[in-house]
């Protein structure tokens, strides 16, 4: 099979569209050409989406050379996010993990431009002291080896989620996860610079995952977004805060659900905002 071409899926005005990981078996019958080895399957995913979250890295941190290998198997302005080890969220003394962040965020740095966001996942369970929660953001970087660090946060405690939490995010120009679920906190309060956002709704019987009305309410969601604004029809925890209106990058991941499907999803909302670009 020919090697695709050095081109990737550009954003439409700032608004990137992708899935979760890149290995999954389903997609070999309904994404992935027939035949193609696994081993290319990034290789192919990156020239169709223009971002996908890893989430193997909340498992285990990967060895500098696979972030490297990752980085040259895709296209230049392909971005991935990723999501921080679980070993550090999931932590009793998240005040004293400076050294695993360190350790981790300088093991990714091998992404080079590829690097986005890096999303910090803390699991329903022992209880977040506010305390130690607040000191641990001071622990994260802004920059590393000379570019800009963007930071995510997904509390998924619904308990902790509050006006409160919206606040400490904005001071630190953080965002907090969109999540489209009725299973974990779903709030769309603007907290940073961007936007990200999980859609977790997609259907097996849709060949796109969501209808076409859905993508493009979707559509006009992200534009929303990236435009400086926000959507008026989605949850709130506090008050919009005060912004500039300066254009926003945003992020939107089809994630779990119908996962057979999210890669058809993404692309079809790139393609509704492709079309609608300028307009």
């Amino acid at each position: 099979m020919a090697r695709p071409p050095d081109t990737g899926v550009p954003p439409v005005d700032g608004i990137r569209t992708g899935v979760g990981g890149w290995v999954y078996a389903p997609w070999r019958d309904n994404f992935y050409p027939k035949g193609l080895v696994q081993r290319r399957e990034l290789e192919y995913a990156s020239r169709h989406l223009s971002a996908i979250e890893i989430n193997g890295t909340f498992y285990r941190a990967q060895k500098p050379d696979t972030y490297a290998k990752w980085r040259d198997e895709t296209p230049p302005g392909f971005v991935f996010s990723a999501k921080a080890p679980m070993r550090i969220t999931q932590s009793r003394a998240l005040d004293r993990t400076g050294t695993q962040v360190a350790d981790f965020i300088g093991g990714i740095a091998g992404l080079g431009d590829r690097l986005g966001p890096l999303v910090w996942q803390f699991d329903r369970g022992p209880r977040l002291d506010r305390d130690r929660f607040a000191a641990f953001l001071e622990l994260l970087p802004r920059e590393v080896a000379g570019r800009p660090l963007r930071h995510v946060l997904d509390v998924r405690d619904p308990d902790f989620v509050d006006a409160d939490y919206v606040a400490l995010a904005r001071r630190h120009g953080m965002a907090t996860v969109f999540t489209d679920s009725d299973e974990h906190p779903s709030f769309a309060d603007v907290t940073a610079g961007f936007v990200y956002a999980r859609l977790m709704r997609a259907r097996t019987g849709l060949a796109a995952g969501y209808t076409g009305p859905e993508l493009t309410r979707w559509a006009a969601r992200a534009r929303a977004w990236a435009s400086g604004g926000e959507p008026d029809d989605l949850p709130r925890i506090a008050p919009p805060a005060d912004t500039d209106g300066a254009p926003r990058e945003v992020f939107v991941f089809f994630i779990s659900a119908a996962k057979e499907r999210n890669p058809a999803a993404a692309m079809a909302l790139h393609a509704r905002l492709a079309r609608s670009a300028g307009g």
